[in-house]
């Protein structure tokens, strides 16, 4: 057992990296100068009058930019060490961590209670869409299921707000909470701000019900045959017994194993979604980071990003032989 968790952790480190590695390269190897482009946009707006060349060698220098990568690279990690992700170059003073902190509550808030709403929904329709004693009504819901699952967030998020938030003003179409709201520890507050968050929500619903319940539908129809079902019935269990305990416990390894994914990958999952409804969550705040071309924002969101699915990935092998035994008894 021990040396299975060794093994997991050991390979999670390599993940994190690997990760950290990439998370470096890639907005050096974007195209553009960020340093070049904040001057532009300063200029344009009146804000610039000295030596632009000037101007950009002091930033260069502020931002460390103009060291050669692999002291970039060794400071990055060095910061990383330290819980230090720099500072915003489109916002400057302000830091990459406020900004991702001030954007995280939102996005797990919605991501995060909206997985597991889709998630809880989706298993448990999907298993007893495949089981045998079921109404047949379930059954009819496949169909259904599998166009919707093939409509992504945004498709459906934009029909939502065409329907609800245009055609029938029933809820908001944007933002987080009523605009010029002070934000309070109040039931005003809470009201606002979840009436926000219906529609991305139901969204997000809508759009990956499909896929869990159908996932767990094929799962539950390939245990249905195994010997240890039949021993089940042949011992006199209760039907809820054989449904819960053999027949759902044992399909349900790649579903956690997808969930976790999910969950970790919450931030990438929520910029369309964010975008289109301006919720101020993480997943908007890297949209318009990445327009900036602000390097150290994409660094600190994306870092965020692969570490959520290291460690998301890492609890879920840790949990494995909890659920199942035989995972543990294979790897030793």
């Amino acid at each position: 057992m021990w040396a299975y968790v060794a093994n997991r952790i050991g390979l999670a480190a390599v993940v994190v990296l690997i990760a950290l590695s990439v998370n470096f390269a890639i907005p050096r190897i974007m195209p553009g100068d960020p340093v070049e482009q904040q001057l532009a946009a300063i200029s344009a707006a009146g804000g610039q009058t000295g030596d632009m060349a000037e101007a950009a060698k002091a930033l260069r220098q502020r931002f460390q930019l103009d060291r050669p990568i692999w002291e970039q690279y060794l400071g990055y990690l060095w910061n990383v060490a330290r819980a230090d992700l720099g500072v915003s170059v489109a916002n400057y003073p302000q830091r990459v961590s406020e900004i991702v902190l001030s954007g995280l509550p939102w996005t797990v808030g919605l991501l995060g209670l909206s997985t597991l709403i889709s998630f809880g929904l989706g298993t448990l329709t999907g298993a007893l869409m495949a089981w045998p004693s079921a109404p047949r009504a379930l059954r009819l819901l496949a169909l259904p299921l599998v166009l919707v699952s093939a409509i992504p967030y945004f498709v459906i998020g934009l029909v939502l707000l065409a329907l609800l938030g245009i055609v029938w003003p029933i809820l908001p179409v944007a933002g987080g909470y009523p605009f010029g709201q002070v934000m309070n520890a109040d039931l005003p507050t809470a009201l606002g701000v979840l009436k926000h968050g219906i529609l991305p929500a139901l969204s997000i619903v809508l759009a990956s019900l499909g896929a869990w319940a159908l996932a767990m539908r094929g799962m539950v129809v390939s245990v249905l045959g195994e010997d240890y079902m039949m021993l089940a019935e042949a011992k006199g269990l209760t039907e809820r017994r054989i449904f819960l305990a053999y027949g759902v416990r044992n399909a349900l390894l790649p579903q956690f194993t997808q969930l976790a994914l999910k969950l970790g990958a919450l931030v990438s999952g929520a910029i369309l979604v964010e975008v289109i409804f301006a919720y101020p969550g993480i997943g908007y705040k890297l949209y318009v980071a990445i327009g900036q071309k602000d390097v150290f924002v994409v660094q600190g969101i994306v870092l965020l990003l692969s570490l959520s699915i290291a460690a998301a990935m890492l609890i879920l092998d840790l949990f494995y032989p909890l659920i199942d035994p035989r995972v543990a008894a294979r790897s030793s």
